[in-house]
């Protein structure tokens, strides 16, 4: 091989390493973001919470209906409101399956949270939702593109999941959504939110 041949080859080589170390970071990039969002969240962070989300993104979390774009989305979170005393609200984050795309520039992530939410003297709960999200890097940043929740199950603390399940959370009265979400069942129903991937062995959907 002469030597042009060769710096050819390495460049290609090095190109294929710079594209593959992209990737690296991306996925990294999208897994700290779902992250952050998630300790805002717990911590009734809201405008933080907001500021995570791409200009014409949507949120859609339970049944509580699609919002559209960056302010709507905002709106909603300022809806829940300064965190009151003694509230605990945990979103455990758990399971990520990120892919990102060839051109670098989107991202989808499929993940799990354990919640625990209550208040000192009052209700205590346990839940679980699974998440189908998309990521958009938008000026150079990833932002969050979509949020699509799925309720699982919520539970009163005390009685747990093999006594009791409450009904899907839906839209709050005093802020109607952009479009509603179709009902869905619920535990102890069975529901499978569709995957983003295929089975990565046998390619099937």
């Amino acid at each position: 091989m002469d030597l042009e041949a060769e710096i050819r080859a390495l460049q290609q080589r090095l190109a294929a390493v710079e594209k593959r170390a992209q990737a690296a970071e991306d996925h990294l990039a999208i897994a700290n973001l779902q992250r952050i969002y998630g300790y805002y969240v717990d911590k009734s962070q809201w405008e933080h919470a907001a500021d995570l989300f791409a200009r014409d993104a949507t949120l859609e979390i339970n049944g509580r209906g699609k919002f559209f774009g960056h302010e709507r989305i905002r709106e909603y979170m300022l809806h829940f409101g300064p965190p009151p005393p003694g509230l605990l609200m945990n979103h455990i984050q758990l399971q990520p399956v990120i892919h990102v795309s060839d051109d670098g520039q989107r991202g989808q992530c499929r993940l799990r949270a354990l919640i625990q939410v209550g208040r000192m003297g009052g209700e205590a709960m346990w839940g679980e939702c699974l998440y189908e999200n998309e990521y958009v890097k938008e000026d150079g940043v990833w932002k969050i593109a979509v949020l699509k929740s799925w309720q699982s199950f919520y539970t009163d603390f005390d009685k747990g999941w093999a006594q009791h399940a409450m009904q899907l959370l839906m839209d709050f009265d005093d802020l109607p959504p952009d479009e509603k979400t179709e009902p869905y069942p619920v535990f102890p129903d069975y529901f499978l939110p569709p995957y983003h991937y295929r089975n990565p062995v046998s390619g099937r959907e």
